[in-house]
């Protein structure tokens, strides 16, 4: 194992060369196409489901048995699907993110109070208006929990589709690295993904928890 200055000088030097911020920019960008399918198409689904009571009850169980299978045994179908590239990496990590932002958006929803639903029958709210200004809000928190989960699962599928689908990005790099048992790359690729994670998890945990405490 390298020692933790070795680990960040080595870092650093990374940081010198081109090669690595290409390896970066290409992780960035399969990672931040992955997220956004992931919570659009994630929240979407969850509130489709979550306003209609019977499909949530008839969805809930097929999401969560979805949720349990190890995504790694799908990755033979999404490389056959779109190849080794760009659009593997993002399928993948979209595959992770997807399903728990959209269990959590529709448990959001369908924990809404009735009275407030029935409130805005009353006062004869179109759809968009009932979203808008009642759904939304009420499950905002949930939501937003659902989010912080998908952003550290879509991560993760990201990288480990670099490292298996990959000839580009810092999961390859890892994956290289290990092959050639190059420890210092190893810890260096490692500690900014550590920091990476946490640094943001951390940020997104801190309004998380005001949104709960606001409710």
């Amino acid at each position: 194992m390298a020692s933790p200055f070795a680990t960040v000088t080595y870092l650093m030097q990374l940081a010198g060369t081109a090669d690595f911020w290409s390896s970066v920019a290409a992780t960035s960008i399969a990672f931040l196409l992955a997220l956004t399918i992931s919570l659009v198409v994630g929240l979407l689904t969850g509130l489709a489901l979550g306003l209609h009571r019977f499909s949530s009850e008839v969805a809930e169980p097929m999401l969560v048995s979805f949720y349990s299978v190890p995504k790694i045994t799908l990755y033979p179908i999404v490389l056959l699907t779109f190849g080794i590239g760009l659009p593997a990496k993002v399928a993948f990590g979209a595959i992770h993110g997807i399903v728990p932002m959209a269990i959590f958006t529709m448990t959001a929803v369908r924990t809404i109070k009735p009275v407030l639903l029935k409130t805005s029958q009353v006062m004869r709210l179109t759809h968009s208006a009932v979203i808008r200004t009642i759904i939304i809000p009420c499950a905002l928190p949930e939501i937003f929990t659902g989010i912080r989960v998908s952003f550290s699962l879509t991560l993760i599928g990201t990288l480990l589709g670099e490292m298996f689908g990959s000839q580009r990005g810092l999961g390859y790099l890892l994956m290289t690295a290990i092959g050639l048992q190059n420890v210092r790359m190893i810890m260096a690729v490692t500690l900014l993904l550590v920091l990476f994670a946490a640094t943001v998890s951390v940020a997104l945990l801190a309004v998380d928890r005001r949104l709960h405490r606001a409710t």
